[in-house]
């Protein structure tokens, strides 16, 4: 890409992203989307005022100005405010955001400042003009223009040395940080019925007997003194008959009692009797079971071969992409364009804008059908299924957006180097700069993505089309969406990788990925606070997963840096950035042990200090009344139909 297309593609979504913030500074304004924009507020005040909220407004001509309020409203958004209102998930959505904004200001400093004129020196590429500097590539920028064997490359190799040190002390503190936050919420918190029950699979039923007789058994004679009662769980359809499926929310009198139960097997028959945790009753996805461990493994061997496909058919997707990228490539698929590519605006914004804008689209049909696949595998929560989900977008979007973007062109030309695993090095050291234009355009398409979370499309082009045809209560539920988590953070998570990929090989990138992180830090503490609304809280179990997929992206940038090295006739530095992806995983292999437990379940310690605070509390009697109800299938509670003079409820037929 030449600097000036990167110009038109900077432009324009530069453009679109001031449109979107002031499109939405007005819209928010309109008392008829009050529901679109502030769905969390509304919700709130109508309770206040039991449902009477007037959302009626005399006309202003401030409101059809834009302006910049809501945006000193987000950044004031306290973290104690964040965790009252989103839990513990929604802080360490935006922790996120600050962890990148943290690493990136520092990565961008040294790139700009260091790097990118160490790169635009050098004279690998020999560019003698530079007055038509827009017409030149943008690998000016990169290490590709560092000369073979030059001692410039030192200052690439102390970076790497530095930014690895960064990040790795950042990440121990975010997660020694948000470990404690985790801890001290448990102990802040009320008593929670999850606390105090698991969910039982596997009930072995004998001829003659029921599941219920059959827990109630079971529990009363192993655990006399903690067992408080159960609820079996049931298969509603439309279609079937109730069923009685084996298994189980079991409730106890403590939280130890509880745990103890969760992590001792219950049978020599690792099949039966198999206990996990329950989730909260609002995070209990109903129609969840299958009914064994076999159809459970069955599901996920079917969904695993349709996540491989999904990925290869996206492979073929980003090939035709690429393409784009190269007016010569594109003359050849559609020689009737000939004429129209040689227009210098019009080639400009084919090849630095509309790929990166077509990848963007595809790839935001794709966390749907990874919902709807980790929902196949039987999860018991809409907790576990985004985190399932999360972990299906993560991967998918490491290979089918990163990896097959540049490998996409060049495996067959390079197919003896990925024949032999000691040459991975060198095959990413020559595929990955060749894409560093296309990922930069990506970036910065990314600007309008994100702005547009704000205008909210869909769901306001959906709103005056129904507005007109019905006619809504002044009582009516407002609906308040919720944050989605298995498709936001493997967004986050993947411009996390790009920046650090493309540090060494194509600094350029950081200030571009830097605005987007700016983006996001300020638009989504907006939407947390007036328009999500957590249906869930994990209590922080999200983390882990940034914490690894950062581990990943720092041992791939040494992976690079070894093949680029070498590359570039400095074996030296080749062989002394070795040691640094083996610190790096055996500093991750150190925090796995020092904090991976705390998010996997929370220590007797935590549990018995708990449960003898609760000892003496008058409430803990009403708790448990609620506990043995608390997991009934809505589907099976009787309906409460009240009389009303309402023409809308009004039978059909009257006497």
């Amino acid at each position: 890409m030449i600097v000036s297309a990167l110009l038109t593609a900077v432009g324009l979504n530069l453009l679109f992203t001031v449109l979107l913030f002031a499109l939405y500074s007005i819209l928010r304004k309109q008392p008829g989307n009050l529901s679109i924009y502030a769905p969390r507020l509304l919700a709130a005040a109508r309770q206040a005022d039991d449902g009477e909220t007037q959302t009626r407004a005399h006309f202003s001509i401030d409101n059809i100005l834009p302006s910049v309020g809501w945006v000193r409203a987000a950044w004031r958004l306290s973290e104690e405010d964040l965790l009252a209102s989103s839990g513990l998930d929604g802080v360490v959505f935006m922790r996120i955001f600050v962890f990148c904004l943290r690493v990136f200001s520092v990565a961008g400093i040294i790139g700009i400042f260091v790097l990118v004129p160490v790169n635009y020196l050098g004279d690998q590429l020999s560019i003698d003009d530079f007055s038509d500097l827009p017409n030149k590539s943008i690998d000016l920028f990169s290490i590709s223009n560092v000369d073979n064997g030059s001692n410039r490359l030192w200052f690439h190799f102390s970076a790497a040395y530095i930014i690895t040190t960064f990040v790795c002390y950042l990440l121990y503190d975010e997660y020694k940080y948000i470990s404690a936050k985790r801890l001290s919420h448990f102990m802040a918190s009320k008593p929670m019925h999850h606390h105090f029950t698991i969910l039982v699979r596997g009930i072995p039923v004998r001829s003659g007997g029921s599941i219920s007789n059959t827990v109630e058994r079971f529990f009363m004679d192993y655990y006399p003194s903690t067992y408080l009662s159960h609820v079996v769980v049931h298969q509603t359809s439309k279609l079937r008959h109730l069923i009685e499926i084996p298994a189980a929310f079991v409730c106890f009198k403590s939280r130890f009692g509880a745990a103890s139960c969760i992590n001792i097997p219950q049978s020599d028959n690792p099949t039966e009797w198999v206990t996990e945790p329950a989730p909260e009753p609002r995070d209990v996805y109903w129609p969840f079971f299958s009914t064994s461990f076999t159809q459970r493994w069955i599901s996920k061997f079917i969904v695993f071969v349709a996540s491989f496909f999904l990925i290869i058919i996206f492979l073929l997707v980003a090939a035709f992409v690429q393409g784009l990228t190269y007016l010569e490539q594109l003359e050849i698929w559609l020689p009737f364009l000939k004429n129209v590519l040689k227009i210098a605006v019009v080639s400009q914004v084919i090849t630095g804008y509309l790929p990166s804008l077509l990848l963007q689209l595809l790839s935001s049909q794709i966390p749907p059908l990874m919902k709807l696949f980790s929902t196949m595998q039987g999860y018991i929560a809409n907790s576990e299924i985004e985190k399932s989900a999360c972990g299906k977008m993560l991967w998918f979007t490491i290979w089918s957006i990163f990896f097959a973007n540049v490998l996409t062109g060049s495996v067959t030309s390079q197919l003896e180097l990925l024949l032999d695993p000691k040459n991975i090095p060198a095959l990413l050291a020559i595929v990955v700069p060749a894409q560093a234009s296309f990922f930069i355009a990506y970036v910065v398409t990314s600007w309008t993505s994100v702005s547009s979370e704000l205008t909210q499309t869909m769901v306001l082009l959906s709103h005056l089309f129904t507005c007109p045809c019905s006619k809504k209560e002044s009582n009516e539920k407002i609906n308040e969406p919720s944050i989605s988590y298995h498709s936001e953070i493997p967004r986050i998570l993947l411009f996390g990788l790009l920046g650090l990929t493309y540090f060494i090989l194509a600094p350029l990138i950081l200030p571009f990925i830097l605005v987007y992180f700016g983006l996001g830090y300020i638009i989504y503490r907006n939407q947390l606070l007036n328009i999500y609304s957590p249906k869930y809280d994990t209590g922080g179990r999200f983390w882990p997963i940034v914490h690894n997929t950062t581990i990943f992206s720092l041992v791939l940038m040494h992976i690079i840096t070894i093949g680029i090295f070498g590359l570039k006739k400095l074996p030296l530095a080749s062989s002394l950035i070795v040691p640094l992806p083996i610190l790096t995983l055996l500093f991750n292999e150190y925090c796995k042990k020092r904090f991976s437990p705390i998010f996997q379940a929370y220590s007797a310690e935590a549990l018995i200090k708990k449960d003898r605070g609760d000892e003496n509390s008058p409430e803990m009697r009403d708790f448990y009344e609620k506990l043995v109800t608390a997991y009934r299938d809505p589907a099976l509670m009787p309906l409460n139909c009240s009389v009303t003079s309402n023409d809308r409820h009004s039978p059909l037929l009257s006497q």
